[in-house]
């Protein structure tokens, strides 16, 4: 389905990022994704899937807008990269919390414009963020919540911006979704599934089923939108 498309994803080297570009891939896209501290496993993603892995720190607001401008016009640009501190909010470094503004928030923002630019006609932009922006049944969360909500207006809000030229933001919010970052038999299991419809953590490729689903040719009405993937984590 994306033969001949262009396709950057930030934050590509492993859980759900990776499982976006082996689908990208697999469906005959050119794909670049970036990585910051996992550069084994992106070199070893990017021998497997014939995609190009480049380090972006996407902290690094200028890093970011270059390694966007350097691919080249993009198809499809999908924001994966996130940083999360948990924790009291009274005890929490500044400065971490800065940087988890920068990478959540922050670096969506600048890719989406810079991609924007040279996007052709109906290109898609999709940034992954989370049922946290919608839901936060525990305490230690804030600003991870309030940089996943962040993103709602980021769609909505660029939606009407790029609409004229066919460029649909959308965003996904997944759930627990077993990585390594949250793996299913992890301490946090039996609370996560206790608020679920369906009691299991979600797969890495159910999520990157719904983002080549929304970068097709059948979502090009839908934009400025949220689409949650969470066993009704937060119904």
């Amino acid at each position: 389905m994306f033969q001949g498309k262009s396709v950057l994803v930030l934050g590509g080297s492993r859980g759900i990022g990776a499982a976006i570009v082996r689908r990208f891939a697999k469906d005959g896209a050119a794909v670049t994704f970036t990585y910051a501290g996992s550069r084994e496993a992106a070199e070893r993603l990017a021998d497997e899937t014939g995609s190009k892995a480049v380090r972006t720190d996407s902290a690094d607001r200028d890093a970011v807008i270059a390694t966007v401008r350097e691919s080249g016009p993009l198809d499809v640009l999908v924001v994966n990269s996130g940083f999360a501190v948990f924790g009291d909010a009274l005890e929490q470094d500044p400065d971490e919390i800065d940087r988890l503004f920068r990478v959540n928030v922050h670096a969506p923002y600048h890719a989406s414009v810079e991609a924007a630019r040279r996007m052709p006609e109906g290109g898609r932009i999709i940034v992954i963020g989370s049922v946290n922006g919608d839901r936060m049944p525990v305490p230690g969360m804030a600003s991870y919540a309030l940089s996943k909500s962040a993103l709602q207006g980021l769609a909505r809000g660029l939606a009407r911006d790029f609409g004229p030229r066919g460029i649909t933001i959308n965003i996904v919010q997944p759930g627990p979704i077993d990585t390594d970052a949250n793996p299913a038999d992890g301490p946090m299991r039996e609370l996560m599934h206790s608020f679920m419809a369906i009691k299991r953590h979600g797969r890495p490729e159910e999520v990157a089923g719904m983002v080549a689903w929304l970068a097709g040719p059948e979502a090009g009405f839908v934009t400025g939108a949220m689409h949650t993937i969470d066993g009704a984590f937060g119904a």
